[in-house]
């Protein structure tokens, strides 16, 4: 059915399944906000047939969630990339991956805490590459998930507040695997010379606002960036493990090791133990870069 074809003109939910209203139509948009983009990729990647593919990539494209790019004039070939439209889906995407992890794979309990499955899937990242996604830092400058000229220890976190703000919500302490994420960050600041000396720069995210984050990095004296994923663009393109409190979508514990190409070389999921995990990293970041100058 088509949004034109709805009853209830006033109800955005309706008038949005009408743009989204089949499954395999929002894992398209799925594989969009994950960089993929090439047809041949999408139909290995989803395992639909050409014709379904097709059909449900012109009804994106006709509606403004997709947009078509060339790269390729003879024969003509086409990106298929998500538009500023096709963005703002984002967030429903992460609000299913969380809704499903809990509530489909799940006993319905809020937990912060990475599960069986959810290792899985980010274990998997390791030799993909990530996609090209810019955030907000903490100071408002805008901050890639890939350094061309070094390696990147991405660790996400569900949250830390200065005191005095407004920070953490009721009962956050209840909830499994949110503790130590101060902890995390200030482990994060003793080692980050050892870290640079390696050839490795820190990027810390989170889903808070970057004022927030601010707050929190002027507090900690930190002297690495924190950025905000408050969009769910990374969270979204990695397919991260997340959680709501309070309303919000939070990042489970989860590190990666982003080699210069973007490439990720080591994960580490689930994270029980904040501090000793940073050791665990400086030790990777010193073996991978040694291996890679050995190439």
């Amino acid at each position: 059915m088509r949004k034109e074809d709805l009853a209830d003109a006033d109800c955005g939910i309706a008038q949005s399944l009408g743009v989204i209203g089949d499954w395999q139509s929002l894992l398209i948009v799925r594989e969009a906000a994950a960089g993929v983009s090439r047809f041949d990729v999408l139909a290995h990647e989803l395992g639909f047939s050409r014709r379904a593919l097709t059909e449900r990539l012109g009804r994106l494209v006709d509606d403004g969630v997709l947009e078509r790019v060339p790269y390729s004039a003879h024969p003509p070939r086409f990106d298929y990339r998500l538009t500023r439209r096709g963005e703002g889906l984002v967030p429903v995407l992460v609000a299913l991956q969380e809704w499903g992890t809990r509530h489909v794979m799940g006993d319905g309990t809020v937990s912060g805490a990475v599960g069986d499955a959810e290792a899985r899937r980010v274990h998997a990242l390791v030799g993909t590459r990530v996609p090209d996604v810019t955030l907000t830092a903490h100071d408002d400058t805008p901050v890639g998930l890939v350094d061309p000229d070094r390696w990147t220890v991405l660790f996400l976190f569900p949250g830390a507040y200065a005191p005095d703000t407004d920070g953490y919500p009721a009962g956050w302490g209840d909830i499994p695997g949110t503790r130590g994420c101060t902890l995390e960050c200030n482990t994060y600041a003793a080692r980050t010379a050892a870290l640079a000396e390696a050839g490795a720069r820190v990027l810390g995210v989170s889903t808070q606002r970057p004022d927030q984050l601010a707050a929190f990095a002027m507090h900690a004296g930190l002297p690495y960036a924190l950025a905000s994923d408050q969009d769910g663009l990374a969270a979204s393109a990695l397919r991260l493990p997340v959680f709501r409190a309070a309303g919000t979508d939070r990042l489970k514990r989860t590190t990666l090791l982003i080699a210069p190409d973007g490439t990720v070389r080591r994960v580490q999921a689930p994270v029980t133990d904040p501090a000793g995990s940073v050791d665990d990293m400086l030790d990777a970041v010193r073996a991978e870069a040694g291996q890679a100058a050995r190439r």
